[in-house]
């Protein structure tokens, strides 16, 4: 499990094909490698990859089929700037929202403010797949790239956020363009609430619930 605050950067550094697969080797700060010893998890643009080797300065990791059809990692240009997080440990404090580090779909960058000194901050509005609908709901939260954020306003198949200069300074968000693709993972709440609903469509309160909390 991952928190999705995203503390370290890396760098894309090599990709190479294997039978059933690929494998990348991302450059990182000395904290992260600290982590990413042999057999541990690590998010990368919020896609849970194990670690397979390390060495003074970089990481590999292993990628299935099924990874490279269902997340950005496999077309990313090489020197692309990737979103790091270990695996939480017992006892590291709770900051974003539950991650699990399964991309549930692929969404794009739709806009973007004119933000000035450079920095883009406030609503950022992104598509999303039809399926994703159902779990996700204003005030909830989402995971894009890896990045924990809260949802300002949702439809169908797009969904806003409110970003910070903290946020666009400290993630490869400010690097970003329209229609560049984003990594998605809907709030694990939401996908129970959308499983309850599916199983009790009836439910009034559940129905309420999933259009915008309890008291709205």
């Amino acid at each position: 499990m991952f928190t999705g605050l995203i503390r370290h950067l890396g760098i894309l550094e090599a990709r190479s094909s294997r039978p059933g697969g690929a494998r990348l080797r991302i450059t990182a700060h000395a904290d992260l490698l600290a982590r990413a010893e042999v057999g541990a998890s690590i998010a990368v643009n919020g896609a849970c990859l194990t670690s397979v080797a390390l060495d003074g300065r970089s990481w590999e990791a292993e990628l299935s089929e099924e990874t490279l059809d269902k997340t950005t990692l496999g077309n990313l240009a090489l020197g692309a700037t990737l979103h790091l997080e270990p695996a939480l440990r017992v006892g590291d404090p709770m900051d974003g929202h539950l991650v699990s580090g399964h991309i549930d779909g692929l969404g794009q960058l739709v806009a973007r403010p004119q933000g000035q000194g450079g920095v883009d901050e406030g609503i950022w509005r992104f598509s999303m797949p039809g399926v994703l609908a159902p779990m996700t709901a204003s005030k909830g939260s989402i995971a894009v790239d890896g990045i924990s954020l809260t949802v300002v306003d949702c439809g169908t198949d797009w969904f806003t956020v409110a970003l910070i200069p903290a946020t666009v300074k400290g993630t490869a968000l400010n690097r970003m363009r329209p229609g560049d693709p984003v990594n998605l993972e809907a709030d694990p709440i939401g996908r129970f609430v959308a499983r309850a609903l599916a199983m009790r469509g009836s439910d009034e309160k559940l129905a309420r619930f999933a259009q915008g909390g309890w008291n709205r």
